[in-house]
């Protein structure tokens, strides 16, 4: 099915979160987890349909490094929503690690967890080292990974002698998270669903759902492809609020690309003072797809990416530094897009 064929109201597929746990300037980690539950409890509310959280390390604005910690937290405090990773950056950890957390999130909340897995290290290469030391893996041998990971939750398949208790014999969805091809056509092999990391490649995005969809091989998992695609969306009741609130994000892609990763800054009223041309020109190649605006704006911005992705489901991304801002841009987008 081609993405033209995929195109759907807005009001007829899934919106979801993808939260990184922002710790803020003046903040600390605490408030920011305090700040995630408070989030998946009014995006529950909102009708909201999964809460993910990222694996992110050695930077100081995003506290997801303990992923599966985290999903325990909102897990607790929200009743029936999914819950998940999005992702698990699965060259870092021992396979029957993950099984084992992911085992007992889904022992003590059944039938609410997600397992997204993605292949890179969600950090810088000296990090990468420090995390997967002794392991080897570069991500190249992610497919043998994933085997050996899905074997942990299969008794059929599974090693006698080393098992996954708790995980072994339970169904946790797993997806697999991209932000290139190589992810998109694996898990058209294998038949599981794709989400892709729009929100920061967005140049990519269409090839690896094209990739996704031209490929896809049905399974017991899946009887035809099912994507989400995650999205930048800061929405704000006037259009100058939500320029403004946009800029904290900015800010904070502007410090990765210079190598100054920093907590998460306030607004600020006039990125030129800040950044400069070439630096403006790279952010808005790589960003200029986020979605900054009032409701009508958001509305169809948010349509117009799912005619163009063909998207089963959109997650949405939202850096901004006041909480109370925050909470707001979901009740935006949950009145533009959710059907109640």
């Amino acid at each position: 099915m081609s993405i033209a064929n995929r195109s759907k109201l807005l009001e007829e597929i899934p919106l979801s979160v993808l939260d990184l746990a922002s710790i803020v300037e003046g903040g600390t980690a605490h408030d920011s987890f305090k700040n995630t539950a408070n989030l998946a409890i009014h995006a529950e509310k909102l009708g909201f349909n999964r809460y993910w959280l990222a694996e992110h390390h050695n930077m100081p604005g995003i506290g997801s490094s303990a992923t599966s910690v985290l999903i325990g937290h909102v897990a607790q405090v929200t009743e029936s929503m999914r819950v998940g990773s999005g992702g698990i950056m699965l060259p870092n950890h021992a396979p029957l690690v993950i099984a084992e957390q992911f085992g007992t999130l889904e022992s003590l909340y059944p039938n609410r967890i997600d397992l997204g897995l993605g292949r890179a290290p969600g950090t810088d290469q000296r990090t990468a080292f420090a995390l997967r030391k002794g392991q080897g893996s570069d991500g190249q041998d992610f497919p043998e990974q994933l085997e050996e990971l899905t074997n942990y939750f299969s008794p059929e398949e599974s090693d006698p002698k080393v098992r996954a208790i708790p995980g072994e014999g339970l169904s946790i969805p797993i997806w697999l998270l991209g932000s290139s091809g190589f992810s998109a056509r694996l898990a058209a092999e294998k038949g599981l669903p794709f989400a892709f990391a729009s929100h920061f490649s967005p140049e990519n995005t269409i090839p690896a759902l094209e990739l996704y969809y031209n490929n896809f091989q049905p399974s017991d998992v899946l009887a035809e492809p099912y994507s989400m695609v995650v999205a930048n969306v800061i929405a704000a009741d006037t259009e100058k609020e939500a320029q403004r609130l946009a800029t904290s994000m900015q800010i904070q892609f502007l410090n990765i690309i210079r190598n100054t990763p920093n907590l998460l800054q306030a607004p600020v009223d006039d990125m030129d003072e800040i950044w400069s041309d070439y630096e403006k020109s790279v952010l808005e190649k790589q960003f200029g797809s986020a979605m900054v605006g009032t409701p009508s704006i958001i509305q169809e911005k948010l349509q117009d990416f799912q005619n163009k992705t063909g998207a089963s489901e959109i997650m949405i991304n939202s850096q901004i530094f006041d909480h109370e801002a925050r909470l707001r841009s979901f009740e935006i987008v949950s009145e533009v897009s959710i059907k109640k």
